[in-house]
């Protein structure tokens, strides 16, 4: 008689016993579980692991679709490494760099195409595509010694870019993916066959590709795909000054700190900021006899406080007078909010604002009138008047610093040519490999998991559990007007990620095993072991990121 293994299967709510060896797609065919979507992968003890995982003792198992976040990672990393098969077959010494997201979609650039990029490369890429998803073929992971890996990667696979990376990641043994004959490395599990693939799509972008991927809330449906010109000018330019840097991957960089470079990193990436703020400031001061209000929008730890105190003092080293406000100032009370479709209050919503007090306040200001500050008090969600005045002067200038200040419905009658707009946001611009990038949003997690535990009070957990609820607020309030500014700052450092490690890893530590947010939790230590760690004494008590790991010099 076999020896049987018990299950408990979170979509039914009920317990089952296999034969120890059972997969999770043979679970998840014999239980006849209807998920709304595509399956892609199952949450093991929650953790993500892919449907040919074998079962050798008692789990939970909970099987995800292409609506959850795991899942759609699951999907997008299955549909790259097709995309990288497909060029390899067509264009032997082309490489591929999915370098990263925008317009809801992935850029991509061919490196070493020998010919120039066109429309029917393009459509001969996706028909290529198409007919390794049609032939159902098997993805198979494999596990061998790191060395073997690198040498299969580096001398047959041709994909140098991961030979520094697995040098670093100081694991003896290393997984890899196979479909045929060619060969792939994936920080996560992919699907168990091409065939579970069938939405997506390759269009011209600037001087490259745009993957387009299934919609989140829909995922019978691509994303749309929405140009945005300043947000690809900035990645350009920073990826540009990572060429220079000689620093395009993770590996290349734990190469260089383990060189002691790390302290000129840190100088270096300082000094860029220093001086993106600084013109920003120039740009403002040549204008300043017109704009009296700068607008500053960016989403959650995108690090818009410091930022607009940075701005201050360029401001003030240019002859003016800055003040700085923040929109938090002019919640309504708390039983005035909107509610969200749970009946929760929604304190993202612009109506969360008092914007006709806000409004007479500017034209008050502009007018050279003073104004009373309102005080919001975030313990008892009520706003109360401490006696804080405010008078604009000729030689004055106000920040607004909020997520809704590029939100043209914010301001309604103030002269446009009074305000200056600036969109702050972390875009992460390195890559763990060619195919591997870093999710922006990453970042921002690591930073505010970091900020609410020292600052707030909030367990990692607790941070992690409202995530979703804040990206969804960014989706509908913040990221369709970031090209309605003036000019964008990029946040993030070239060097944040090997500091934040130090932080984040002890706190995520104290997540329990056997929550939901475990699995979110558990990729993001993954996710870290990919970084040598380096010390923030370094870091100058201005630095931006010196707002969530402690230590600046500003006030908050």
């Amino acid at each position: 008689m076999e020896k049987q293994v018990t299950i408990y299967c979170k979509n039914t709510k009920t317990y089952h016993e296999f034969p120890i060896g059972t997969s999770l797609i043979e679970i998840y065919l014999n239980l006849n579980i209807g998920l709304k979507y595509q399956v892609v992968a199952a949450r093991v003890n929650y953790k993500v692991e892919d449907l040919n995982f074998i079962i050798y003792k008692p789990k939970d198992i909970d099987f995800i679709d292409l609506s959850t976040p795991s899942g759609m990672r699951v999907y997008v990393r299955s549909l790259s490494m097709v995309l990288a098969k497909a060029i390899s077959e067509l264009f032997p010494q082309a490489i591929l760099r999915i370098e990263h997201p925008i317009s809801k979609g992935y850029y991509c650039k061919l490196d070493n195409l020998n010919e120039p990029l066109t429309p029917a490369i393009i459509l001969q890429i996706k028909e290529r595509v198409n007919l390794i998803i049609s032939a159902g073929k098997r993805i198979v992971c494999e596990e061998k010694q790191t060395s073997e890996v690198k040498d299969l990667f580096v001398n047959r696979a041709k994909q140098k870019d991961k030979s520094a990376l697995f040098e670093t990641l100081g694991n003896p043994y290393c997984r890899f993916f196979r479909i045929d004959d060619f060969i792939d490395y994936y920080n996560g599990v992919l699907l168990p066959s091409t065939n579970y693939l069938s939405l997506y799509n390759l269009i011209p972008y600037y001087d490259g590709i745009l993957l387009q991927i299934p919609n989140r809330e829909n995922p019978f449906e691509l994303e749309d795909m929405v140009l945005l010109p300043k947000v690809f000018d900035i990645f350009k330019e920073y990826l540009g000054w990572n060429k220079i840097m000689n620093l395009n991957n993770v590996g290349e960089f734990n190469v260089a700190c383990r060189n002691n470079q790390s302290f000129n990193l840190i100088k270096v990436s300082e000094a860029l900021h220093e001086k993106k703020v600084a013109s920003i400031a120039d740009m403002i001061s040549q204008h300043s006899e017109k704009v009296r209000f700068v607008l500053v929008s960016g989403p959650s730890s995108s690090g818009k406080t410091t930022f607009s105190k940075r701005l201050s003092i360029q401001l003030m080293v240019s002859g003016l007078k800055p003040v700085v406000l923040s929109l938090d100032n002019y919640f309504v009370n708390r039983e005035d909010t909107p509610l969200d479709e749970n009946g929760e209050w929604d304190f993202e919503h612009l109506q969360a604002l008092d914007l006709s007090l806000f409004n007479l306040h500017l034209k008050q200001l502009l007018n050279g009138e003073e104004i009373e500050i309102p005080s919001f008090n975030f313990e008892d969600g009520k706003r109360y008047s401490k006696g804080d005045k405010l008078k604009l002067n000729e030689d004055s200038i106000l920040i607004l610093e909020g997520i809704h200040a590029l939100n043209p419905k914010l301001i309604t009658d103030i002269p446009t040519e009074t305000t200056f707009k600036i969109y702050v946001s972390a875009l992460t611009t390195i890559s763990i490999d060619n195919h591997n990038w870093i999710p922006t949003t990453d970042t921002r997690l690591l930073r505010r998991i970091i900020r609410d535990y020292r600052f707030r009070n909030y367990s990692a957990r607790e941070t992690i559990a409202r995530w979703a609820s804040v990206r969804r607020g960014e989706e509908k309030w913040i990221f369709p007007y970031q090209e309605n500014a003036d000019v964008l700052f990029n946040s993030a450092l070239l060097f944040e990620l090997a500091v934040l490690k130090r932080h984040a890893e002890p706190i995520l530590a104290e997540v329990p095993k056997f929550c939901d947010e475990y699995t979110e939790t558990h990729r993001l230590i993954k996710f870290l072991n990919y970084f040598v760690p380096i010390h923030d004494r370094e870091i100058p008590p201005t630095s931006l990121l010196r707002e969530f790991v402690g230590g600046s010099s500003f006030r908050y």
